[in-house]
């Protein structure tokens, strides 16, 4: 049997040469963030999240995960890349443009990748001791990755809830190799180191924190975009979405940690010129056919082509830019009532005798109710800003 102290040294070695910028080793046990995330269930603020609150007792212990797990190797991989400036406001990016969380601009979904590697670390483990089980998990399965996190010592929990590294920010995925094999653990990480800093918190234009260290996800902009779907984006929070279509990446922006970021050494997260940023007349004028064909196998691939169009139309309707009246005239008719309701919306926001003709037209021929709520209040704004 090997001893537990050489194999944990194997493991962490070959994660790192396998290319993981961060790696630790802690025990499998019941995560101190369990109770706050019943806390956090009970308040609310899992929204539209269903699968949390239904598989919440699976998240107390990762034997839910898999039975008899003894150790969880806890493995961070960078994304920040340097040549997307995912920080541009409104004031000095492109008005007809969309901006994409820097994590989903790459080649290939982050998923594929994690996983790929962790099942490499999971052979190499089995090389090592055959009789082992392991499983791979990447944010998909009911584990506490950032609690095991910490419990690893790879960083602690900012007051925007991200977890963050001295060395590398909080820039970098969380991924988790579970396994029933006995490996020597490394040190939590006890401290924080946040201070009073409170940009995070005050940076977030739709005051998703309602205390430091708690997020209120019906309120993010990131699951607004994501994991909000088949609905309407809340109206009091529209606005605030600014222009971003996929995810946000603000309170990272701003985070002092994140100042120094190294780059990541990883091609499948090289940036891709059709996203940094996404122009909001290509998004807007996608069919199904051309949605499927540019974002299979991407991150974007999740919300589908409404809830992508959806969130174009809002940030076409907050970018002030008239240019882009034509194609919302045009997504105003289409088949998806998710998008022609996000569509009317804009169209009100930019106003103007061209917008109320489209508007009234629309008054007479659209036939779902909820989508004609927003048609009516559009035309009501365009009326009295004329």
């Amino acid at each position: 049997m090997p001893d537990p102290n050489q194999l944990a040294d194997a493991v962490r070695a070959e994660a790192t040469r396998l290319g993981f910028d961060l790696v630790g080793i802690t025990p499998a046990v019941t995560p101190a963030g369990f109770d706050h995330l019943q806390e956090w269930l009970r308040r609310g603020y899992a929204g539209e999240m269903s699968y949390m609150p239904r598989r919440e007792d699976a998240y107390e212990h990762p034997s839910g995960v898999l039975p008899e797990v003894r150790s969880l190797i806890v493995v961070g991989l960078n994304y920040f890349n340097a040549d997307y400036e995912s920080d541009q406001d409104e004031t000095t990016s492109p008005q007809a443009t969309g901006r994409i969380a820097r994590y989903a601009v790459g080649t290939t979904d982050y998923h594929d990748v994690l996983k790929s590697l962790l099942k490499q670390l999971g052979r190499f483990l089995q090389d090592k001791l055959p009789e082992c089980r392991t499983r791979s998990v990447v944010d998909t399965a009911p584990l506490l990755e950032r609690d095991f996190a910490v419990l690893a010592g790879l960083g602690w929990f900012g007051k925007n809830t991200m977890l963050i590294n001295k060395r590398i920010g909080s820039w970098f995925f969380l991924g988790a190799l579970l396994t029933d094999a006995e490996l020597t653990p490394d040190a939590p990480h006890a401290t924080s180191h946040c201070g009073t800093c409170t940009r995070c918190l005050e940076a977030c234009p739709t005051d998703a924190f309602p205390e430091p260290g708690v997020l209120d996800a019906r309120r993010c902009i990131s699951y607004l975009t994501i994991e909000l779907r088949d609905q309407p984006i809340p109206q009091d929070l529209r606005e605030g979405m600014g222009n971003w279509v996929f995810g946000c990446d603000i309170c990272q922006d701003v985070c002092p940690w994140n100042r120094k970021a190294p780059p990541s050494t990883v091609d499948d997260f090289e940036p891709l010129n059709d996203l940094t940023p996404a122009d909001l007349t290509w998004l807007l004028s996608l069919d199904e056919d051309a949605f499927r064909k540019r974002f299979r196998g991407t991150p974007q691939f999740r919300t589908g082509r409404s809830g992508l169009l959806r969130n174009a139309a809002i940030a076409a309707g907050n970018s002030g830019d008239r240019s882009l009246i034509r194609v919302l005239t045009q997504v105003a008719a289409d088949p998806e009532e998710l998008i022609r309701g996000a569509a009317a919306w804009a169209l009100g926001r930019l106003g103007g005798a061209a917008v109320e003709a489209t508007l009234t037209q629309r008054q007479q021929v659209e036939p779902s109710a909820p989508v004609l709520q927003e048609v009516d209040a559009a035309l009501c704004r365009v009326r009295g800003d004329s």
